[in-house]
């Protein structure tokens, strides 16, 4: 038998003379650095494998959506555009048809169209006993030094119905207007609703002045008036009328 110590010195001799006889080889550094850079390599190749088939896919898409040659591609219909909201006339509606200062009175005519009949308004009865007709009114407002001529008869003295905006029944009368004895004296007004084609009027007196007096149109309606001052002791010797051009196209005078 060997003794215990005898033994552990024999099994390190043989353990020594075991690893001599095998010697261990070295680390495979490089085979392993080769392996990975060969991998890296492989992998970059698919990558760019795969995108020029992403770039191939996208390019046989849009070759096969698009029209074959000779054909029209549909035009894109524009969205409908909204209509403006149409905002309704005015009820009431009025233009200053002309004003100023004569005698040392101020002066102004204007005409006032309302589309209703106002509430509590009663046409007066015209002189042939005929019922008015109408739907809408029209009045001449005209005022000599502040006061509204006719203003004694009420606030719708100065007013006749009209049926709507466009009524040619209303067009065609003149009148003299003043304060004092139905315009024959004092300072008076003359005033004229034209025909459409009538663009100013002018009144000769007996002075040998002229006045002359344009004619001017209530927004959105044909309702339209010229007027012009005469002072007082003055008289009318003719009024005349004029297109536009400057063609003469009424003559009166029967103003006397």
């Amino acid at each position: 038998m060997t003794p215990e110590n005898g033994q552990e010195d024999w099994a390190r001799a043989a353990f020594t003379r075991s690893r001599e006889s095998y010697p261990s080889s070295p680390a495979p550094v490089q085979r392993i650095l080769t392996t990975a850079r060969t991998r890296r390599k492989r992998r970059r190749a698919a990558a760019a494998v795969a995108s020029a088939a992403c770039v191939l896919g996208i390019g046989l898409t849009a070759a096969f959506l698009r029209p074959p040659p000779g054909t029209v591609a549909p035009a894109h219909s524009p969205s409908p555009l909204t209509s403006p909201s149409v905002t309704p006339p005015p009820d009431r509606v009025s233009a200053r048809i002309a004003e100023g200062t004569t005698d040392g009175h101020g002066w102004s005519v204007t005409l006032e169209f309302h589309g209703k009949l106002p509430g509590g308004y009663t046409p007066p009865n015209p002189p042939d006993g005929t019922t008015p007709q109408g739907t809408s009114l029209l009045c001449q407002r005209m005022y000599i030094g502040g006061v509204r001529i006719d203003h004694q008869g009420g606030p719708w003295s100065d007013c006749r119905t009209v049926t709507g905006r466009q009524d040619p029944g209303a067009a065609g009368e003149m009148g003299l207007w003043g304060l004092h004895d139905k315009g024959l004296n004092g300072t008076r007004l003359m005033v004229s609703n034209p025909e459409a084609e009538v663009a100013y009027g002018i009144v000769t007196l007996d002075d040998g002045t002229h006045a002359k007096a344009t004619s001017v149109t209530v927004p959105g309606t044909t309702y339209r008036a010229w007027a012009a001052p005469i002072p007082n002791g003055r008289t009318i010797t003719a009024v005349d009328q004029y297109d536009a051009h400057g063609h003469r196209l009424t003559h009166d005078t029967n103003w006397h």
